[in-house]
This record gives C-alpha cells, structure tokens and sequence, in this order.
C-alpha cells in the first residue's frame, strides 16, 4: 500500500494544525456555525443527530496493522468503544466530542490517516474492488490507478467547491464488486483490440433521490490518459452543473438534462485541451505508484494442502464458512477470507475496540500485516495460506467474526439510519436485525442463495438500497415511520435499478414482508436460478400478489 513521503505527511501536520485553530475559534464564539460549516465540512466532521460524526478516510479500502490498531485506540477514547465501516470503504465514529476532534486528527495523521475531502462538495476517497491484486480473475491491479486518482485529486484547487459531491470508482476485475455504475464516474480497465490495457469511462450514474446507472463518455483511452479525460468530465461539470438546487447538483442531472452526446461533445471539446499536456501520465509516474502495490512475500504452498482438506472432512462449520467466505488468489495456495461482520444481533457495519484489535493481530498473522475494507461492510484479509485457513476460522470464532452468511440474506447493507443521522426519515438497524433474526437459520439461507439486501434511512441512499436485490427504504408517513420495499435492482456488471412493489409498510410488518418475497421466490425458480433471476424473469406481479394478499 501507499506510504506517505515527507510532504504528505507536512501536509497533515499542517491540516491538523490549522483545524485546531478553527475548532478553537468556533468553540470562543468568534467564528458562526455558518462559517464554521465549511471548515469542518473538509475535514470529514459532521453534525448528526446525537453527536458530532467523523468519517476517516480509508483509501481503495486498504487497512495495516498499525492503522487498525490506531482506530481501536480512538474508538475506546475517543468514542464508545465501536466505529462503523461504510458502503464507500470509509469508517465512521458517532460520538467524538467537538473538542476532541483536532487531538483525533493529530492521532490520525501519526498513522498516515486522515478525513480530508470526506465530505463537502468535492472528490471524495477513491473506491476499488476488494480483491484488487490478488482475484484469479482480474484484468489488472486496479490499486495503483486509484493512488493516482487520490493524489490527484486531493486538495485539487479547481474541484475544492464542486457543484455537489462527486465519487470515483475503479474495477479491474471480471466481477464488479464496488457498484461502478452507480458512481460519478465509473472506471473499468479495459483491453482494446491491439491487447493494450486501457480504461472504460462512465459519467453521471448516481443514487440518492434520482437513482441512474452511469453512461459511458470514454469508450476507452490510453492509461496515460486517465487523468486528462477524468480532468474533462469534472471540468464541465463543475462549470455547468447546478448550484441553485442542491437536489438537482449532481452530474447525473446535469448529464440527463444536456443528453449524453451533448454532454460528451463538451467533454471532448475540453479533453481537447488538456490530452497530450501537463496531466498525461508518463510510464515512469505508473511504474512508481505501481511500486507501492508489489506482491508479498509469497511462500511455495502448492494446491489443496492436505491440512486443508482434513479440516474441511472432520468440521461441518469451518466447511460452511469456507464454502461461503473463501474466494480463489491468483497464487496457488494461498486464498483470499472474507470477515463477515453481520452476525445475527451484531449492528451491520459496526466494528468494535477488541475486534479491530482482533484484526490487527489476525492481520499480522496471516496476511502479511494488510486488510481490505469492502463496499458491503465487510473485511478482507487477502493472502492467507490455504494450510492456515481452519486456524485462522477458530481465530476468528473466539471474536464473534465466523459468520458464513456471506452474499446471504443476512449479509445485509445497512446505513446507521434514524439512531444515528439528522438526515434520517427512518431507523436502519432495529430492521435488518429483525430480518436477520427471521432468517437465522443455515439451511435455509443456503437453500434460498445469493441475495443482496440494503436498508436506507433516507433517500440520500447511503445504504444503496437502490441496487439491493431486495431493498429498503426508510419513509416518513405523518411522523411515523414506514419501509418501502423495492425488487430487481443490482450493482454488479449488469447494473440495475430496483422497482418498488407499492404501498409501503410499518416496521414490524417487514420481515414478514420480506419473507412472502422470498416464498414467492422459491415457489417460482427454475433449477439453478438464483432470486435476481427470477425477479427479471417474472417481473413484480406474483411477488406484489403474495405480499399484498389480504388472505
């Protein structure tokens, strides 16, 4: 992973400085909360319903040892013990006091963290899939490209006040695990028809209010292109996109009002400008950032370690969570383990003190000292030898972190909801415990498949319901708060926007709801189908017929 140079880490020093004089002003009355609001904006500090809120950023998702370590110190400091891991690779604590927040930064920085460009209406932290580096299946190291997006763009000077808030993500695998398409812009590394490996663009895909897929604007460029074409899209953006209606902002709006191929001439007409000048990347800059993302020290396993298959024979249990959170490493013997924090009754997202510290350990044990953040709330630890796989299960049963219910029912997207945002028309987490609870049995969750479900609060869409097979929408009825179920959407390759079944539905109506949806299911699927199928299949009659059956 990257390391911070000498000016990286002045930068820090003098973020974290100038903060505390800022935090000092605002505290003594001589700055308003208006003028106060930018300021901390850009430095990922939040006011939330309860408390203020701090996102770190974590970039592409990638977490050492010592930064883990780090965070579970602030969180038993700083905060109550937990921090909770966003749809965006990031982590968030709820309960900071205001006048801590400077000191937490101080800490953050003596790690190579920060919070900066967190929040406020500019380039946020770059997103990747998790398996970047080490996926059997994978196209290129998406890691190094998404460095260069963070190095360019942070404290950029012409994108510091954005129109709204604008997300990059990066995929370089066959399998789409970081919701490209709903981003602001969308990267795929691409082969073109010479073999080179060069990038795919999309532009104006989004969620919130307005949900829409991104559309492509580069059909491919050249990789010392990246950031001349990326410079393009968010020039016109920010010339062009709204600032008189913060609904309507974002560059999805502003692609869907112009029309793509008005939005790509203009795209073009200022890629114009800037290709073959100061922004094209020279071999020698890939080459360096590259650099900080080499292999490990991989040892020579072989394959199928009879440590491994003995395991898998003699316990039925580490069998089940190895079949679910397992995935193949382009090494041979060595695999990549999904840590899955959405044990029934366990907050998903949240993460707490002794399991960040667990980690850390886990971490230096068997992953050469690295984890990955993922875009469903869970972890990765990427390079663990297939002959210490049952040993790092019991290692992770001992902290509460053996849950197989990955890419199940219960491996749910949750955004902290009404406990904890201002923004917030409904809770969150009382509704994916309760649907956890409903379907806390193995047999069935396998029986029933791969099945995503996202719960938002709100319609900002922090928990992406959008794109949940199934998902959930907190709405406020009158002061009450009410659920509104949507089927068929996905973030994968094929992206899709899911469709609202109808009415919405009282709280403890839900995981009655959901499990009509799924009976539905399974009394409709073909051999081998898996629950997206069916809905694309059948479309959202015989589901809106079962849920709405007054029988």
């Amino acid at each position: 992973m990257y390391r911070y140079d000498g000016y990286d880490s002045k930068m820090l020093e003098e973020r974290v400085r100038q903060f505390r004089g800022q935090t000092q002003r605002y505290l003594d009355g001589s700055l308003s909360d208006s003028e106060f609001l930018p300021l901390r904006l850009q430095n990922g500090l939040y006011v939330q319903r309860l408390a203020p809120m701090l996102r770190i950023a974590i970039p592409y998702g990638m977490l050492n040892a010592t930064q883990l370590r780090k965070l579970a110190f602030i969180s038993s400091h700083y905060d109550k013990g937990y921090g909770h891991f966003t749809t965006r690779q990031n982590i968030q604590f709820n309960w900071p006091a205001l006048e801590d927040v400077p000191e937490l930064l101080k800490h953050l920085a003596e790690v190579e963290m920060h919070a900066i460009q967190t929040s406020g209406n500019c380039i946020r932290n770059t997103t990747t899939d998790q398996f970047a580096g080490v996926a059997a299946n994978e196209l290129e190291d998406s890691r190094p490209y998404c460095e260069i997006i963070r190095q360019w763009s942070t404290f950029h000077p012409e994108f510091a006040y954005l129109p709204r808030k604008f997300k990059i993500a990066v995929c370089g695998t066959e399998e789409d695990q970081a919701a490209t398409q709903v981003h602001d812009i969308g990267i795929y590394l691409k082969r073109n028809d010479s073999g080179e490996i060069g990038f795919q663009i999309l532009a104006g895909g989004g969620l919130g209010r307005t949900p829409v897929i991104g559309q492509v604007v580069f059909e491919y460029v050249d990789k010392c292109d990246l950031l001349s074409a990326l410079e393009a899209i968010l020039r016109v953006y920010n010339r062009e996109g709204r600032r008189d209606n913060r609904y309507k902002a974002r560059i999805k709006i502003l692609v869907r009002e112009t029309g793509l191929e008005a939005f790509k001439a203009k795209v073009f007409a200022e890629w114009d400008k800037l290709h073959g000048g100061a922004l094209t990347l020279t071999d020698s800059e890939i080459a360096r950032c590259k650099g900080y993302f080499q292999d490990p020290a991989y040892e020579n396993c072989g394959d199928a370690p009879h440590e491994l298959t003995d395991a898998l024979a003699r316990d039925v249990m580490f069998a089940s969570w190895h079949s679910n959170n397992v995935s193949p490493h382009k090494r041979p013997g060595y695999a990549a383990v999904t840590v899955s924090f959405k044990k029934t009754g366990y907050a998903p997202g949240d993460v707490s003190e002794e399991q960040l510290r667990l980690l850390a350990d886990l971490a230096e044990r068997y992953s050469f000292g690295e984890v990955r953040i993922t875009h469903n709330q869970n972890v990765v630890l990427a390079d663990v030898p297939q002959t210490r796989l049952f040993e790092l299960y019991s290692s992770l049963a001992a902290g509460a972190l053996e849950a197989d219910n990955l890419n199940s029912l219960n491996d749910i997207i949750c955004c902290p909801g009404g406990d904890f945002c201002a923004l917030a028309n409904a809770k969150s987490i009382p509704i994916a415990e309760a649907i956890q609870r409903k379907f806390d049995d193995r047999g069935l969750l396998a029986d029933i498949g791969e099945v995503s479900l996202n719960i938002s609060g709100c319609m900002n869409a922090c928990g992406h319901h959008h794109v949940g097979n199934i998902g959930i929408l907190g709405v406020d009825k009158k002061g009450a708060e009410f659920y509104q179920v949507s089927l068929g959407g996905s973030s994968k390759r094929q992206a899709a926007l899911g469709k609202i079944l109808g009415p919405s539905f009282a709280q403890e109506e839900i995981p009655e709801v959901i499990a009509n949806v799924i009976a539905v299911y399974r009394d409709q699927k073909t051999p081998g189908e898996s629950f997206l199928e069916t809905v694309q299949r059948t479309g959202l009659d015989p589901f809106k017929a079962r849920v709405y059956s007054k029988d």
